[in-house]
């Protein structure tokens, strides 16, 4: 009976410090709100993340792949949107967050700063933004499966 006491109070004691400690990782496959693109996010070197395209809801367009046809680089319209870096360079930045990377919305053409935190194990708040983060769009991404 001892020994069931001790173990309660001990996770009593310490189940609130496991709970705000908890730390999600940034890597893995992540759906975009509308789920029309999934994206692959990796650590390509120690020190910062990026995102790929791995996957999209209608991948051909007139029976060819789709291209980044809205790039204003006209030399690069013609590149496919399939392994499309988008998430370059975030850094972590404490706990759950990440900074200083960029976006790019192969939508419109814009490329953007970017920051992400992760709200929760499968879900994560991406900030884009030019200049300054105040004047921005932040979108809730989802865990694929």
């Amino acid at each position: 009976m001892k020994k069931l006491i001790l173990s309660l109070t001990a996770v009593t004691m310490f189940l609130p410090v496991m709970l705000v400690a908890q730390i999600y990782s940034i890597e893995g496959y992540w759906h975009t709100p509308d789920k029309t693109t999934k994206v692959h996010i990796y650590q390509p070197y120690t020190d910062y993340f990026c995102g790929k395209i791995v996957w999209l809801k209608e991948p051909m367009e007139n029976g060819t792949p789709r291209m980044d046809i809205n790039n204003p680089d006209p030399n690069l319209r013609s590149r496919p949107l399939m392994d499309l870096v988008i998430i370059k360079g975030l850094v972590p930045s404490g706990k759950n967050k990440y900074e200083n990377g960029t976006f790019y919305d192969y939508h419109t053409g814009n490329t953007y700063s970017a920051r992400a935190e992760l709200t929760g194990p499968n879900t994560m708040k991406l900030r884009r933004y030019i200049g300054v983060s105040l004047m921005g769009h932040t979108e809730t991404w989802t865990r694929a499966k």
